[in-house]
């Protein structure tokens, strides 16, 4: 299993991922380029920590000692003792395939490298590298600390070797894989964000309030959280970003992002983040 562990991003995802390696023994190494970000992070962590530990998930006397395990790097340049990077920044490609050329010249040669993305290509952000096959997806579910599901992607060019040392840390997290090809989405984002857009149609076509298209979901379909929502809970701006992959990916029409949807991130209606989505915070 890996003993040091890269995280680039601390915001909600990277904040989760540093969390759960943390938690399970691993010495972890996080950056990000706002320190502001960086100090709003690592409390996360610890108010999700004392929240695991009024549930007996973990013990009040352990907190200090999983918190002592994460390291906030000054820069990318501390990431040369990771035995695996796990890049969880905005759903940006050309930022990500920036930030693997960095780490593929800072990283050990024998690293991994992960990117936690939930739709861009992986064969795209390896061929940025000269070690294609270390590189592979670890897409976790939000919040990482609950969710039990890692989507993890093999690219064209990913080792076999690669795909087993992430399944064997996704069990050691504790966690459930499910195994994608490379193709826009992915598995999750490939049904969820379509159904996400449907719902904005709905909306913006006037068929019925944002209340009532997720009251219709929620107890419909027995989902936990109705489709705007959870919209507003992931952001808009990654629903967007998201889809955008999706239409561009496919070229097909039905991955057409609403008008509402575009309209709303240009507005910077982002959701909970911002205070304003579908729904007011």
């Amino acid at each position: 299993m890996f003993k040091t562990v890269g995280v680039v991003g601390i915001g909600q995802m990277g904040s989760g991922i540093a969390h759960v390696f943390a938690q399970n023994g691993c010495r972890v190494v996080a950056y990000d380029p706002s320190p502001a970000q960086a100090a709003k992070g690592l409390a996360g962590i610890a108010q999700n920590l004392e929240r695991q530990a009024k549930k007996g998930v973990v013990f009040d006397a352990g907190i200090d000692e999983i918190l002592a395990r994460i390291t906030v790097a000054s820069s990318l340049d501390e990431f040369g003792t990771c035995e695996l990077i796990v890049e969880a920044a905005t759903e940006n490609e050309p930022l990500k395939l920036e930030l693997f050329r960095t780490l593929d010249g800072i990283a050990p040669e024998h690293a991994i490298l992960a990117s936690n993305t939930s739709s861009i290509s992986i064969t795209r952000i390896a061929a940025a590298t000269a070690r294609p096959d270390r590189v592979i997806g670890m897409h976790f579910m939000n919040p990482v600390p609950v969710m039990t599901l890692v989507e993890v992607i093999r690219g064209i060019a990913t080792s076999e070797e690669t795909f087993q040392a992430v399944a064997e840390a996704v069990a050691f997290l504790g966690k459930e894989m499910a195994t994608s090809k490379d193709y826009p989405g992915f598995i999750v984002n490939r049904i969820l964000i379509p159904m996400i857009n449907e719902a904005a149609f709905a909306l913006y076509e006037g068929i019925a309030s944002a209340e009532d298209i997720d009251r219709g979901m929620k107890l419909g379909t027995n989902q936990p959280m109705g489709p705007l929502q959870l919209a507003d809970f992931i952001g808009l701006d990654t629903v967007l970003a998201i889809g955008n992959v999706l239409y561009d990916g496919f070229k097909d029409p039905k991955y057409r992002p609403c008008p509402l949807l575009v309209q709303m991130v240009d507005a910077g209606y982002l959701g909970r983040k911002s205070g304003q989505g579908f729904y007011r915070y």
